[in-house]
């Protein structure tokens, strides 16, 4: 649904993004990730036709986004980090509004309204004045707007910035919902978000994709051994390290959690042979679990420069 090839833009003398390529099919939810002033914002700027690229093509559903913009913008529900509300107007009537702009009419139009408040969890407030509504409200609000004409693409920028936990968990259902059945690129900095979202994710640093894969395989690659979690009734690191060739290194996990950390030499997994001498040594194994590199290692391992300095420039402004 969403195809991107060499996509390059320009502010000035600025390269915002270089040569950008890559795709995110239908029914399926892509994360995209990268430290301020990588270009994730650009990106989806271009793409939902807001402004054209200096180089390079992006097609959504078949459309070029700068030669069929208008097709376009018919198939892409978008939820900018900043929501453009009009507090002016209440939140029935704004929804009902943007249903408009799309085309919508009758009574098909004010069931659809309904709709998708009752499912962004603002029937109730649908009265209400936006200018009165809390920023996760108006989340919220904006989420609808960019659902009402049932787009096959969904481009969120931070979705959930600004909601309280129980807004964000709903709010993560819903596009855990709504990715079912639709392509969706989401923009966000709270990386277990990821985790739990999306099937694949894209790194972006200085204007450059510098990893496409899912989650697991990209901690996989990066951290280039195995590494799992041991619980064993009276196991000791030193002993379990000295008992298993390949071990390179073990170190109890957190307090609470009572067990190891085992790290193995890369491309090499030595599970099976833990597995055996803890039941040989009678250690009483409880439990024996795979550990990735976390969100957080892929993100800084990948944007951080070489100097160990994360580069946190802040998005050219238009």
């Amino acid at each position: 649904m969403i195809q991107v090839e060499g996509l390059t833009k320009y502010y000035g003398n600025y390269k915002a993004i270089d040569s950008l390529s890559f795709h995110a099919d239908a029914g399926e939810i892509v994360g995209f990730l990268g430290p301020n002033g990588a270009g994730k914002t650009t990106t989806m700027r271009i793409l939902t036709g807001y402004m054209p690229p200096s180089d390079g093509r992006a097609t959504i559903a078949g459309y070029d986004v700068y030669e069929n913009s208008l097709e376009v913008r018919k198939r892409i529900g978008y939820l900018p980090e900043t929501v453009p509300l009009y507090k002016e107007m209440s939140v029935w009537h704004y929804v009902d509004y943007m249903a408009g702009l799309h085309g919508m009419r009758g009574n098909e139009r004010e069931d659809r309204v309904d709709e998708v408040l009752d499912k962004v969890g603002m029937l109730d407030r649908a009265n209400s004045m936006i200018d009165s509504l809390s920023k996760g409200m108006r989340q919220r609000v904006g989420l609808a707007q960019a659902l009402v004409h049932r787009p096959s693409v969904l481009i969120l920028d931070e979705p959930t910035i600004g909601l309280d936990p129980r807004q964000v968990r709903e709010v993560r259902e819903l596009i855990r919902e709504v990715g079912e059945e639709r392509t969706v690129l989401l923009s966000t900095h709270i990386l277990s978000e990821v985790s739990q979202l999306c099937s694949r994710i894209l790194v972006i640093n200085k204007g450059l994709i510098v990893a496409e894969d899912d989650p697991d395989t990209l901690s996989a690659r990066l951290s280039g051994s195995t590494r799992f979690y041991v619980r064993a009734g009276n196991v000791e690191p030193d002993a379990l390290a000295e008992a298993v060739r390949g071990v390179k290194n073990v170190v109890e996990a957190h307090a609470s959690e009572r067990g190891v950390e085992v790290t193995s030499a890369p491309d090499t997994d030595v599970r099976p042979q833990v597995a055996a001498a803890i039941v040989k040594n009678k250690w009483d194994l409880l439990e024996l679990k795979p550990m990735g590199m976390s969100m957080e290692d892929i993100f800084l391992q990948l944007t951080t420069e070489q100097d160990g300095e994360m580069v946190m420039e802040e998005e050219e402004a238009l």
